[in-house]
């Protein structure tokens, strides 16, 4: 145990230290910066997830992890050291190459069900399966079928296999934006981001929840993982919220949709921006821009809910004794490391560096402020090196299941490609949704849904990006209208039902049943279900026309959450619930209807409604104060 622990912190380290050192200087050649990678994830990956740990089996299970280990050291040693041969000459599979290529993606799919699940194990086997069987498959769905020697060859031997762009963009530019994260959040970072929410959100109604929302956003914003955000700042927000006695099914929902909020914003996305912009050959910076708008009314919308249903529901503030003071907050040695962290990340972006470029000047500004603040303040020089070890080695741990998913997605992608089945499927929607973009879109979203429920993120956004995103460029839609699209729909798959692994998380942290929780979550996050569809009507979200067409769509999408927010709390405007439900319906609908005519006339409804629920419960507070539906609204 003792020795894996060991194996385990020094693999970390190892890894994390090459992310760094190719942050500052470059990759090396594409094979051998990969492959390298691979390796040293793989065997991270099986000495943190152990076969067997814990039972009486595990000396057999230790004898497979180490056949494992051995077995995915010669396969990525041998393409290290023969990467011009395999680029130049692309040579033909041999017995020796089927045998690596079958115990590297034994070891891949094994890692995979350990570290994420069976699902997405399962969606490899069924790719790797339909490549060899397709001509058995009757039907538009069949094809010639392949052969085991030319899957090996595109599997193994060459860059558009396991080896290929999402293995790259991995041990590369998501590796150093994890290591600015990691470190970020060890120096202090993390707690800082923390404090600074409880200050910002704590005393309004709902604060404990609005902090949950805050905090998470923080967090997602560089780590960019839901259930990571889930499982750190949940920790936190949902025992605060139980505390305060809001309901449990309640606080889960909302920490694990602030969460998930954290995978759409940027600058990360989940790490879906970097992989977004290598398919699309647009720049980082265009991506995230992009991504920024929908980002901002999706937690408006969240922010509105939860604050028009704990007035509703008269929930608690946060008490004064629990929030930190400003002074404490925004003290220079907790304020300063962080701006000159994010400083050094957006001087690198903006002057055109390349991404892991700019991480790296995030890091070394991070540390060149760390270090001198802390040494002011007398911290001992063996805290300060153990907090900047311990980020390194988080990150390693970090980038484990983030390399062993998009390895597996890398796989998935090139069977998709090789069979074609990316382009049946989406002439397939195209027939059955004809004309009607909003049709096709229906469909796309609705698929998006069921390929992401149980996969993390970025894999099933690389997975509908392959599949389902050319079916609506196929009908003229933006590539990147597209891509945000299936994204967007890709992402809510960890909280919508059944299979919803950011509820199941905060709901194993709150204590309560997975489903009430779900149905908060699906309420919190109902307007990012209309989002996407907002972007086919208004492309000037997503930066697309004038500043005035950007305008005009910010202004038509803020209505459109505010209206959709009330719509969802069931809060009481007029003091009938059938009025109060077709007055939004109207707003709602003068929303998605683009104009600066609609525009105005939903502004002005949408405040006339607001107007008039303060005049309803000033006119009669003790009978319709916001402690629950007023009697005629509960029929």
């Amino acid at each position: 145990m003792i020795m894996r622990e060991f194996f385990a912190k020094s693999l970390a380290l190892l890894l994390g230290g090459l992310i760094l050192y190719t942050s500052a200087t470059g990759p090396f050649e594409s094979l051998i910066q990969r492959s390298i990678f691979l390796a040293l994830v793989i065997l991270l990956g099986l000495a943190v997830y152990p076969l067997g740990a814990g039972t009486r089996w595990r000396p057999m299970g230790a004898a497979i992890d180490m056949v494992l280990g051995i077995g995915v050291v010669l396969a990525c040693g041998y393409v290290a050291l023969n990467h011009e041969s395999i680029l130049v000459e692309l040579p033909w599979a041999t017995p020796r190459d089927m045998l690596f290529t079958a115990l590297l993606l034994v070891a891949i799919l094994e890692l995979s069900r350990r570290a994420i699940g069976i699902i997405f194990p399962l969606l490899i086997v069924a790719g790797l399966a339909y490549a060899w069987l397709g001509a058995a498959i009757p039907g538009p769905l069949g094809h010639r079928g392949f052969d085991l020697f030319y899957m090996t060859e595109t599997i193994y031997l060459g860059d558009l296999g396991v080896w290929g762009m999402l293995v790259g963009v991995a041990a590369t530019t998501i590796a150093a934006f994890v290591l600015f994260g990691c470190l970020l959040l060890h120096t202090g970072g993390g707690n800082t981001f923390m404090d600074l929410a409880l200050r910002i959100s704590g005393r309004s109604p709902g604060g404990a929840a609005k902090v949950a929302t805050v905090a998470s956003g923080l967090f997602g914003m560089v780590s960019g993982s839901a259930v990571a955000n889930v499982a750190t700042t949940g920790n936190f927000t949902i025992p605060m919220m139980k505390r305060l006695n809001y309901p449990r099914p309640f606080a889960a929902g909302v920490e694990a949709v602030a969460s998930t909020g954290g995978q759409i914003a940027p600058p990360i996305l989940g790490a879906a921006a970097f992989i977004m912009a290598e398919i699309l050959g647009e720049s980082y910076l265009r991506i995230a821009l992009a991504a920024l708008l929908p980002a901002i009314l999706f937690y408006l919308g969240v922010f509105i809910t939860i604050h028009l249903v704990a007035k509703r529901r008269q929930l608690q503030v946060v008490p004064e004794d629990e929030l930190p003071g400003w002074s404490e907050v925004m003290r220079p040695e907790r304020i300063i490391p962080i701006l000159a962290a994010l400083g050094g990340l957006f001087y690198g972006v903006l002057s055109g560096r390349s991404i892991q470029m700019s991480a790296f000047y995030g890091i070394l500004m991070t540390v060149l402020t760390f270090v001198p603040f802390s040494l002011i303040a007398r911290v001992p020089l063996r805290e300060i090196v153990g907090k900047l070890l311990a980020g390194l080695v988080d990150a390693g741990k970090g980038m484990v299941i983030i390399g062993v998913l998009l390895a597996g997605a890398q796989i998935l992608v090139a069977m998709i490609g090789m069979t074609g089945i990316g382009v049946t499927l989406a002439s397939l929607i195209v027939t059955v949704g004809g004309e009607s973009l909003f049709l096709v879109a229906f469909i796309v979203g609705g698929v998006c849904l069921i390929l992401g429920m149980g996969i993390p993120t970025t894999a099933a956004y690389v997975l509908v990006a392959s599949v389902l995103a050319p079916a609506l460029t196929a009908i003229g839609v933006e590539p990147l209208i597209a891509h945000l699209f299936v994204f967007y729909f890709a992402t809510l798959s960890v909280i919508t039902p059944p299979v919803c692994i950011a509820v199941f998380v905060a709901s194993g942290i709150a204590g309560t049943n997975w489903l009430p929780a779900a149905m908060e979550s699906v309420r919190l996050a109902a307007a990012i279900y209309v989002i996407p569809f907002l972007l086919l009507i208004y492309p000037a979200l997503a930066g697309f026309g004038s500043a005035l067409d950007i305008a005009l769509a910010s202004c038509q999408g803020v209505v459109f959450v505010v209206a959709f927010a009330a719509l969802m709390s069931r809060v009481a405007m007029t003091g009938w619930r059938i009025l109060d439900v077709a007055a939004l319906l109207v707003v709602i609908g003068l929303a998605l209807t683009p104009g600066w005519l609609t525009t105005l006339l939903a502004l002005g409804m949408v405040v006339g409604l607001f107007l008039r629920r303060r005049h309803y419960l000033l006119s009669a507070p003790d009978e319709h104060s916001d402690r629950g539906l007023p009697a005629r609204e509960t029929h």
